[in-house]
């Protein structure tokens, strides 16, 4: 029977809670199979050690097959052993995930302890930042290894899909694999620990293990770890990255973490930057990069943020960095955290399944559904809708060229196109957009599976329409319905002589159509929560009706909106609950929030967030609820391009219902449905506007 640590270093067995999540280990090894992979552990094939022992490349067989592998055996003389070594098997043989390196099997005879994992081609990100032989990593790719490597935490963090979740307790750049395409994977779980996932600050008395330079001081003065520890490592691992030092280097007196704490406050973070990638980052990006980092190592581990909110924060320096010059940086903030394996899935007892026609076949995300891709990835045709071919989609977009481009959003850009009816015809030509997967989207597959069997199963006037789709080889199309009017946030936001800012009688009707959508999404028959609710998801027709649009995220969930369904966290921010970006709880009235910031920003028009407002001022939710409350202080934020043409009780109407819906608990917030009666009751008195 495998064993745990327990406070006081005594091997125990492990307990009923926690023996009921783990699986029978992977494959056992024998030993001769494993000195013919090594050739009897020849030095020549050594790709690296740490405090267990050696690893060596070799190639072992897996079924029928040669598998390329890294085997790490223990030395005899380390520090660590047994309890380590059972730790790695129990917590490998159960997780799985995109970010995790996968354990291929173990050996263990007599005192011969080997762990055999998938081989990663481009080693450990400490090579590439330390050693002499390195391989220079621009700032983008940096910034893509450090969102790898926290998906893998927030994973371990929150996302197991188990009552426990675990602590890594050895968080460092040695322990961050890289594949051969440089993502990125956390790795070496011997000093990992369980503990609950439902109380993030419980901490979990234990030995004090870990690395030095790495170490949480709160963790080591007082023994008690919780999840904020890793999350100060990894704060120690984003300075690495900036820095390209290590965490404790010779010439640094005090330590790194303390070096670029005191350099920040000195107002020298310029000079502190790698040379290499110092004419790579944008100001912007370096502030907010070195602000994540900063407060991943605050003393107090209640100051610190979860994983996911530096996943958010990280996204968004990305986003910011490749964003060309003079576009909005908040159009394409879409914040996705991908999945590979139904491990990684939230537990399906907590979704509830339904048979409806509206509904989707899978209890599990609907990017998995099976109705869409068989097992071997191919696409199964939707009933309702129509398969285009690739050729058909360039010859329609005129080879997708810049001057049809009607929008970009995280998925890729949508482009102005001329289909017919029925492909080689005379018949009619019509006006379509399609949306085509940018190569270098954080979105892909799955967020495409969920936009063709939400839109290919769920009707409704308040929904875009899609016509069809195409999917061949890696190129992802989707083609609707088009939109004269473009997206709400186009005008709300944008400026210029030749943008014409809405009345208020149409925003109103926007809101009302678009709040009508939600609730048919919410309604018991389809218990969709839309999840990525925000201004640019509305679509506007020649009238200016609402269409909600984009269901990359969507996801089946529970009509009672006090139940919930944990999953990891994906939307964009300043539109995400509260509850949500900090817990990954997802409720209906999640969605409910979201659309209290469309209320608001229809009132202001002031964007979600926006880093050029004052800090107090940034995130709008935050900021504006006390204008809210008050009448008169309500007209000093309102849309000046309104010009005053508002009836005051109906904005003051608005408000309020912006409030409740931005309230701290979901079981607080209104359903839609009670969203969209009052909304109708405000368009009541709003039909003869008054001039203020």
């Amino acid at each position: 029977m495998m064993s745990f640590e327990t406070s006081d270093g005594i091997k125990s067995e492990p307990s009923t809670s926690t023996s009921q999540w783990l699986q029978p280990p992977c494959r056992k090894f024998k030993l001769h199979e494993i000195l013919s992979a090594t050739e009897n552990f020849n030095e020549s094939f050594v790709i690296g050690s740490g405090g267990f022992g050696k690893v060596y490349k070799g190639k072992v067989i897996v079924g029928t097959s040669h598998v390329v592998a890294a085997i790490k055996r223990l030395d005899l003389m380390s520090d660590q052993g047994a309890t380590e070594f059972w730790a790695e098997v129990e917590m490998l043989s159960k997780l799985r995930h995109s970010h995790l390196v996968s354990l291929i099997g173990y050996c263990n005879y007599e005192q011969e302890m080997i762990l055999v994992y998938e081989y990663m081609q481009n080693g450990t990100l400490e090579d590439h930042l330390h050693k002499p032989l390195r391989t220079h990593l621009s700032w983008v790719e940096r910034l893509k290894i450090c969102i790898g490597a926290a998906r893998g935490l927030d994973y371990l963090h929150t996302g197991t899909g188990i009552e426990f979740g675990v602590i890594h307790r050895d968080v460092k750049s040695s322990n961050i694999l890289l594949n051969e395409n440089w993502a990125a994977k956390i790795s070496d779980f011997g000093l990992s620990k369980i503990g609950p996932t439902n109380q993030p600050r419980t901490y979990v008395n234990t030995l004090v293990k870990g690395t030095f330079g790495y170490l949480d001081p709160n963790y080591f003065a007082t023994g008690q770890l919780t999840r904020k520890s890793d999350v100060y490592a990894f704060g120690v691992v984003l300075l690495e990255m900036l820095c390209q030092k290590r965490p404790v280097d010779r010439s640094l007196e005090f330590g790194l973490a303390t070096w670029a704490q005191d350099s920040v406050k000195e107002g020298n973070l310029k000079n502190i930057i790698d040379s290499g990638i110092r004419g790579e980052i944008s100001p912007k990006c370096l502030k907010g990069f070195a602000k994540i980092a900063i407060r991943c190592l605050e003393s107090h581990p209640k100051h610190r943020p979860t994983m996911t909110e530096v996943i958010f924060s990280l996204e968004s320096i990305l986003t910011l960095q490749l964003q060309s010059p003079g576009k909005s940086i908040f159009t394409k903030m879409i914040y996705v955290f991908p999945f590979n394996s139904a491990a990684e899935n939230p537990d399906p007892s907590l979704i509830k399944n339904t048979t409806s026609k509206a509904t989707i076949g899978s209890n599990n995300d609907a990017a998995s559904d099976v109705n869409t891709v068989d097992p071997h990835g191919s696409i199964v045709p939707h009933p309702n809708l129509r398969v285009f071919s690739f050729a058909e989609l360039k010859v329609a977009t005129r080879n997708f060229q810049n001057v049809t481009v009607l929008g970009e959003g995280g998925f890729g850009k949508v482009y102005k196109a001329w289909i017919k009816d029925k492909p080689n015809s005379s018949s009619k030509q019509n006006v379509v957009a399609v949306k085509k997967r940018d190569s270098n989207s954080l979105q892909g597959l799955k967020e495409w599976q969920s936009e063709v069997d939400f839109l290919g199963r769920l009707f409704h006037p308040n929904l875009v329409k899609l016509l069809g789709y195409c999917h061949e080889e890696t190129e992802l199309l989707l083609v609707y319905e088009f939109m004269q009017k473009g997206n709400f946030a186009n005008h709300l936001f944008r400026r210029g002589s030749n943008v014409q800012p809405l009345p208020w009688d149409i925003r109103l009707k926007i809101l009302i159509g678009a709040a009508q959508g939600l609730a048919f999404l919410h309604s018991s028959e389809n218990h969709v929560i839309y999840r990525d609710f925000k201004a640019s998801h509305i679509l506007l027709d020649g009238s200016y009706n609402a269409k909600i649009s984009d269901f990359g995220l969507a996801k089946l969930g529970p009509s009672d909106s006090q139940s919930h369904v944990t999953t990891r966290v994906m939307g964009t921010y300043g539109y995400a609950a509260p509850e949500y970006v900090s817990t990954g709880h997802l409720y209906v009235k999640s969605d409910v929030y979201g659309f209290g910031i469309v209320l608001v920003e229809m009132l202001t028009g002031m964007r979600a967030l926006d880093t050029q407002r004052p800090a107090a001022q940034q995130n709008l939710g935050d900021w504006v609820k006390p204008y809210l409350a008050d009448r008169r202080k309500l007209k000093t934020i309102m849309d000046s391009r309104l010009e005053g043409r508002y009836p005051s009780k109906a904005a003051g109407q608005i408000a309020q219902l912006a409030l409740t819906c931005l309230g701290p608990e979901p079981k607080s917030r209104p359903s839609m449905k009670e969203v969209v009666k009052k909304l109708k009751q405000v368009y009541a008195i709003s039909e003869t506007p008054k001039v203020l």
